[in-house]
This record gives C-alpha cells, structure tokens and sequence, in this order.
C-alpha cells in the first residue's frame, strides 16, 4: 500500500479553516523548548482544549508529545476568523499556566500554528496512523499502545471522550479494521519522504 502523507514541503500558517473541513493540526515550542514538563501538564491541555475548542472541532484523534502536538479535527464553526481567534485564545490559556508554572517568560509556542487540509481518504487513514506512531517515531516508545498521551486508547475504549469516535470508526469499518490499520502500516509511513516535518 502507498500512502501519500504530505507533498508538500511549504509550511502555510494560513490555510482556511473552513466549515466541515478535516485538518491536521500541529505545532511546536517555540525553538525546541517543551510544551509539557510534568504529566499533569498533557491532561491539562487536553482540558482546555476541550473548554476552548470543542464547540468549533469536532475532534478524531491527537498525540501529545514533550515539545510538540497533532491533532486531526473538523471546523464546525463557518467563520474562519472566529475559529482562530479560538485557537489563539487556547494557546494563551495554556502557555500562561506553564509560564507561571515554570517561572518562564514569552512565548511558549511557535508563532502560528500550522496546519494541513485534508483531502481524500486515503490521506485521513494515514494522518490518523502518523499521529498515533509518531512517539515511535520519535524514540519515545517502541509500542505505540503503549503511550498514553495520543487517542489510540481512548479510540479503542468505551469511555466517554470528547473524540467523534464512533464516525472514525465507521472510516476504518470497525474498530477490529482499526487495529488491524494501526499494526500492519508499522512503518511504511514513516518509510517514504512525505512526512511532515515535526
């Protein structure tokens, strides 16, 4: 199988956000600074991305990472601006709680988060195993089950989440052909030059 992850090598910090559009959402610390120093740090974005962003994203998966995030959500909301704006306000919110939590000052992400459309199933399927892998990928764990800051597990749970769980599922064709997705790619993403550069 190929899988065509990202063609394009530009970064653009100002692709629409239109409504009813799936996007794969990322950044970074500013420089190669960590944006989570403490365990309760991820829980903590995860919470104020739900109070700030759950009512413009309808979320299907994300992966945390010691000095970068993925997410993969939909625009519910049909003023771009107001979907920013949004954002913008999240990312405020939490930097200022690990700002005084770290007796730091400035910026703590990168200046405009980054973001990719998505535009056939075929990229959904991939983003969505990428997301999952890239602990692995980046030397964290060697199981990707295994860690517990992405939405694999919650995915393939039954507690109550704030992820369109069901609706990815039924992309997959059930959670058993999600699984499966996830074990047999390993790394054929990983493998080819199409990976966004995180």
């Amino acid at each position: 199988m190929v899988v065509i992850l990202m063609t394009m090598k530009k970064i653009d910090y100002y692709i629409p956000l239109y409504k009813n559009k799936l996007y794969h959402f990322y950044n970074r610390g500013n420089g190669t600074e960590k944006i989570f120093f403490k365990e309760e740090n991820y829980y903590y974005f995860l919470k104020q991305y739900e109070k700030y962003l759950s009512d413009f994203i309808d979320t299907f998966a994300y992966c945390l990472l010691p000095n970068h995030f993925h997410i993969l959500g939909r625009v519910k909301n049909d003023n771009p601006d107001i979907v920013s704006e949004t954002f913008r306000k999240f990312f405020i919110s939490y930097s200022m709680s690990i700002n005084v939590q770290e007796k730091r000052k400035g910026n703590l992400f990168q200046r405009g988060f980054k973001r990719k459309i998505i535009k056939d199933e075929k990229y959904f399927y991939a983003a969505v195993y990428y997301i999952h892998s890239n602990p692995v990928h980046h030397g964290i764990t060697k199981d990707l089950t295994q860690y517990k800051f992405s939405s694999y597990n919650s995915l393939c749970g039954n507690n109550k989440t704030i992820l369109c769980r069901d609706e990815l599922m039924e992309w997959f064709g059930g959670k058993n052909n999600f699984i499966k997705y996830h074990t047999e790619m390993k790394s054929k993403v990983f493998g080819d030059d199409y990976i966004i550069d995180d």
